[in-house]
């Protein structure tokens, strides 16, 4: 059974009679460990229905390129085809997926579909519940305890957020059942597009290509579930120890996964936990709590993606220090460019831009440095926010906006005044220095 807490209904109309249950997947991409897909099932088992699962690719999606859209094709192309395999059509195609989810509906007895926590993921369900004649059910399976269980409201940090997390974590930490669907499979040759051939897709779409695909990440759940295997093996017991040290490859990598939901963070906590190893705790700490952090933050905070969503005393302290003398002043070329003074910060863009990730330590200071490097914290938070989601595969996502948020001073407290920064937080190159072989690092990136 799932549970009662991941389930809303997004409209009051009554089940109807119809040809078919509709799933419209959009953040969940995922045909396994999928709460939204498998309620989907029960309920078209029970009408003895088949299940049309629908994912509309849309070319102008906020700040999408082809990286994004190749890594995520890769996993739809894994999906669709796990799909057929139980059973399941899945129709994918290019157009607004809000205009043509409505469109499919009209011969739908229920309509399910998966949580999105920004702004335009939740304007879209708005419109589609408004505007159909079914039910619309919403199902939330990105999130190891649903965001509106955990809180009402938007938490200050991750000191107040962790108690209400793992209250519910005994009830929601739980393996998900699957089922088989009865009916046989649908497919009254509805249109989809061809996912064996995405070179094809991609020319479709017409999206961006000025930037290259990341060869070093390809996009699928099994791909993932390989990557979190071989972590788990040879990673996770010096987790805790080196996960901050860019020079070492210490990280799982599932951030891309899970921003696409080509991975279930439900099955990665199962996973690990079942694990034990000394970096369990640790981990956990970061997929559920930090990240569902940021999907409270996203959900509750609806500016944030600009510095109106900091606290009252970093929004004060950094208007007071808006007019500091700065040394040194690089324009957005410069950084997207990797074209400061600094190889620390260099090498850390230049790895984005090579691989599509950040190491996470070295994300930190690099978003402080453009805050100390800009002519204003404005531009400073516009510009790391434009180069982490054109560049990073887990770009866009509510881990991002959080992140970069946190660098001005979101889920943080004040610190010790300096110049520029005032009460902010302040990350120094001798503090690399001290921690890292950061030299290390530069030679990998920097080439």
């Amino acid at each position: 059974m799932i549970s009662e807490g991941r389930i809303r209904r997004l409209n009051d109309l009554d089940i109807k009679p119809g040809k078919y249950v509709l799933y419209w997947m959009q953040r969940s991409q995922r045909s396994s460990n999928n709460h939204a897909l498998e309620y989907a099932i029960h309920n078209a088992n029970s009408l003895e229905v088949p299940l049309i699962v629908y994912f509309g690719l849309t070319p102008d999606y906020p700040e999408g390129n082809i990286r994004h859209y190749h890594f995520m094709l890769e996993g739809l192309q894994e999906t669709q085809q796990n799909l057929i395999s139980r059973g399941i059509e899945m129709v994918v195609r290019i157009e607004p997926p809000s205009v043509g989810i409505v469109a499919m509906t009209g011969q739908s007895c229920l309509l399910v579909t998966d949580v999105g926590y920004l702004r335009h993921h939740r304007r879209w369900r708005q419109q589609v519940s408004s505007r159909i004649r079914c039910p619309m059910i919403q199902v939330e399976t990105d999130a190891a305890v649903p965001v509106q269980v955990t809180s009402p409201k938007e938490e200050y940090a991750a000191r107040t957020i962790r108690p209400k997390i793992h209250r519910h974590l005994d009830k929601y930490l739980i393996p998900i059942e699957e089922t088989e669907i009865n009916a046989e499979l649908y497919s009254p040759n509805l249109s989809s597009v061809d996912l064996d051939d995405l070179n094809s897709v991609e020319s479709r779409l017409g999206i961006d290509d000025s930037i290259s695909i990341c060869k070093n990440f390809r996009g699928g759940t099994k791909r993932a579930k390989t990557r979190l295997q071989d972590f788990i093996k040879t990673k996770l017991d010096d987790y805790d120890e080196l996960r901050n040290d860019p020079s070492k490859d210490y990280l799982s990598n599932m951030s891309p996964y899970l921003h696409f939901g080509q991975i279930s963070p439900l099955y990665i906590a199962l996973r690990i936990t079942e694990a034990g190893k000394p970096g369990t705790d640790s981990y956990l700490e970061e997929l559920i709590v930090r990240r569902e952090l940021s999907l409270n933050f996203c959900f509750y905070n609806q500016e944030y993606d600009s510095l109106n969503c900091l606290p009252d005393w970093a929004r004060t302290t950094l208007q007071e220090h808006r007019n500091d003398s700065r040394e040194y002043l690089y324009t957005m070329e410069n950084f997207e460019h990797a074209e400061t003074h600094d190889d620390y910060w260099n090498a850390a863009q230049q790895e984005m831009l090579d691989t599509g990730k950040m190491h996470g330590y070295m994300r930190m200071y690099w978003s402080k440095k453009i805050l100390e490097w800009t002519d204003n914290p404005e531009t400073a938070h516009a510009i790391a926010l434009k180069l982490n989601n054109k560049y990073e595969l887990d770009g866009r996502d509510p881990n991002g906006f959080a992140g970069v948020a946190w660098c001005f001073g979101k889920h943080d407290r004040a610190w010790k005044e300096r110049a520029i920064y005032g009460k902010v937080r302040y990350m120094s190159a001798k503090g690399l220095e001290r921690k890292f072989d950061i030299e290390q690092y530069v030679q990998q990136n920097l080439r």
